[in-house]
């Protein structure tokens, strides 16, 4: 057996946890914005980069400024090999680096980064072997057929939600990605790029075709060469029905910031369905949805740089850094605090939104993720901010009692919550020759139910309540064989760990119980070398990748907040694991961390390993990974907050 290094842990821990506590709780109070939320950013790849060029070149916005900057963020993304990948350590991703070349081509950049973009790209098949999405995006701007495409009739739209193919079988994001994409694979309309921009040297080959595995994949091959066919009749008698209806839906889920879902796929699509269909780009929707996206979703650097995000996330960043705060020790009554509790309150969502197609029956409530989402307010950050706002003393009995009950109201018939849906868990979406981008729907997941279940029992409730058994039983259905659970929301494994732990504590589940201690021996076989925890994303599609990694400060404190919770407080895995946390702390009381720990959505290879059928033929999506830039001071925080609590102490260590 390795010793392991020696650590601030070794050396006296009690004597430096204090100062680390209050160095942090500084940085956060120099890091709250004036209305009283934190906000930082959200990185995800230079895809986000890509896509924004090759918007503004189909609706005729070009801005040579802006497009300046943005070429070079995605320059910064490149690897050596000519490359660009989905998060930071990842392998070169074909229809990424397609998308980047294309986009650096059309703000007329070239060079010997371009050529070894190129040769990248030939040498994995050309653009034949890339996803349907980067197709329809080469599509759009001429450099592709719209014919070689996956057919997506636009009679969906008139399907009734129960209909066992229907927009609203779709997860949230998908929905409203696919309801505009509809519209641009009706009308299939075509904005040429220059000459100098054109891909005819990525050609390689020409359409690839995906290769059906059985009986159910040749069922929906076939539909898709019918639906061609349809496309091509001259007489289509629901067409225009169809059309009015998309056109209708896309306009009523525009967000009051211009955004439509909140994130970046539907917005895109959505303003060029939009311009398809005759809206010029001074129309008072378009402006709003180009303007928005030139307001705060961009990350201007003082190099002159802009990041596209593909999503904000003030709401469950004020959450997170909220609770930190009080679990560290602060005061209900503090100004940070009642601060970002007013903010919280504002923030509340009090109209339906889609989901009240399924939960028809329920009033209002929860928190979307972002500053303007009122279509889509997520369970998780609901869970979240109940637990902040009751432990800042701001919950006031109507605003509990609303948003319980539409919390209970979307518990799956599984016992577990997903993140924006109930009961999303339809197979079939994911089935069709479109769906090659990532997961389709939004079923049930451990770390959602588990931020649930906590907050249930922070609130009062407790086992013998018959959501939270419904909730238990998934719980423990849920616990891989070697102990940990699939994290859906966060990388990976000691993700949902440390969200499963704290709430089975939560609601009074014995801390001896053999699922805690099967977690536990999980968790403590896999600690590194400098008391850390890490785990890369790798571990989505690799089973020996999970809880496996460099360490990290957000997954070191996902890893001692599930001691924490489970009483191995005391033990030496959770002071090595606070020792790596002393020691990585930066003088103004932050911590640095590259490592992308976040998942927008997991990939179609984790569908793989959970029963999806994997085509062949071209590139897969392995998901869309995030580095969320305040995981790194928030989690240390929480988890030497409760670490301290855990020792006894209060204002200090006991």
């Amino acid at each position: 057996m390795i010793e392991p290094e020696s650590t601030a842990a070794d050396i006296g821990v009690d004597h430096v946890v204090d100062d680390v506590i209050m160095r942090s709780r500084e940085w956060f109070r120099r890091a709250q914005f004036e209305g009283g939320f934190w906000w930082a950013e959200l990185e995800s790849n230079a895809t986000m980069d890509a896509e924004y060029v090759l918007l503004m070149h189909f609706l005729g916005k070009r801005d040579h400024a802006i497009w300046a900057g943005v070429a070079q963020d995605i320059r910064s993304y490149q690897r050596a090999d000519g490359s660009w990948a989905l998060y930071e350590g990842a392998p070169g991703d074909l229809s990424t680096t397609i998308e980047c070349y294309f986009a650096l081509k059309l703000t007329g950049d070239s060079g010997p980064h371009l050529e070894r973009a190129r040769d990248f790209i030939l040498a994995r098949g050309g653009v034949a072997k890339a996803r349907v999405f980067t197709r329809v995006w080469l599509a759009l701007c001429g450099e592709w057929s719209w014919h070689d495409l996956p057919a997506m009739p636009l009679e969906l739209m008139l399907l009734p939600a129960r209909a066992p193919i229907s927009i609203y079988r779709f997860a949230s994001w998908a929905r409203a990605t696919i309801v505009p994409l509809l519209i641009l694979m009706n009308d299939r309309p075509v904005r040429p790029v220059p000459r100098s921009a054109s891909l005819a040297d990525l050609r390689a080959s020409g359409p690839v075709p995906m290769e059906p595995r059985d009986r159910i994949d040749r069922v929906f091959f076939a539909i898709d060469a019918v639906l061609h066919q349809y496309h091509r009749l001259p007489w289509h008698p629901f067409r225009s029905r169809a059309r009015k209806a998309a056109e209708r839906w896309v306009l009523e889920h525009q967000e009051a910031d211009g955004s439509w879902g909140g994130i970046q796929p539907p917005w895109v699509y959505s303003l060029m369905a939009l311009s398809a269909l005759g809206y010029a780009v001074d129309h008072p929707v378009m402006r709003k949805g180009i303007e928005g996206m030139h307001d705060r979703w961009m990350v201007r650097r003082p190099d002159g740089s802009v990041r596209i995000q593909a999503c904000l996330s003030p709401v469950w960043d004020t959450a997170l850094s909220l609770v930190s705060l009080l679990e560290s020790g602060v005061e209900p009554g503090d100004p940070n605090v009642q601060g970002a509790a007013r903010w919280l309150l504002e923030e509340e969502v009090r109209v339906p939104g889609d989901w009240r197609v399924w939960v028809p029956d329920v009033e209002p409530s929860g928190w979307s993720f972002e500053f303007e989402n009122d279509l889509y307010p997520d369970i998780d950050d609901t869970a979240l901010v109940l637990i902040g706002l009751h432990k800042a003393g701001a919950l006031g009995e109507a605003c509990r009692a609303r948003a319980v009950a539409w919390m209970l109201a979307m518990q799956s018939d599984s016992g577990g919550w997903a993140a924006f849906d109930k009961n999303n868990t339809s197979r079939l979406p994911a089935l069709i020759p479109f769906a090659d981008f990532g997961e389709m729907i939004d079923p049930p997941s451990a770390d959602v139910t588990a931020h649930v279940l906590e907050m249930l029992g922070e609130l009062g409730f407790d086992r013998s309540h018959p959501a939270i058994e419904k909730a238990l039983h998934y719980l423990y259905e849920q616990q891989e064989p070697e102990g940990s659970w699939f994290g859906r929301w966060g990388v990976n494994h000691i993700y949902g760990v440390g969200a499963v732990l704290p709430a089975l504590a939560a609601v009074g589940e014995p801390i001896d119980n053999v699922c805690m201690r099967r977690a536990v021996r999980w968790l403590v076989e896999r600690q590194n070398r400098d008391g850390g925890f890490g785990e890369g994303c790798e571990s989505y599609v690799d089973v020996k990748a999970r809880g496996r990694g460099p360490s990290t400060p957000s997954q070191t404190g996902w890893a001692l907040l599930a001691l924490c919770a489970a009483g191995r407080a005391r033990s030496q895995a959770a002071r090595r694991a606070v020792g790596y946390l002393l020691d990585t702390q930066r003088e103004d009381g932050s911590w640095d961390e590259d490592a992308f720990t976040g998942c927008g959505f997991p990939g179609y290879a984790v569908g793989q390993q959970r029963g999806a059928r994997i085509r062949q033929g071209r590139e897969l999506s392995s998901g869309f990974m995030l580095r969320y830039h305040l995981y790194r001071n928030c989690f240390p925080l929480l988890a030497l907050g409760r670490y301290r609590k855990a020792l006894g102490g209060k204002g200090g260590i006991a």
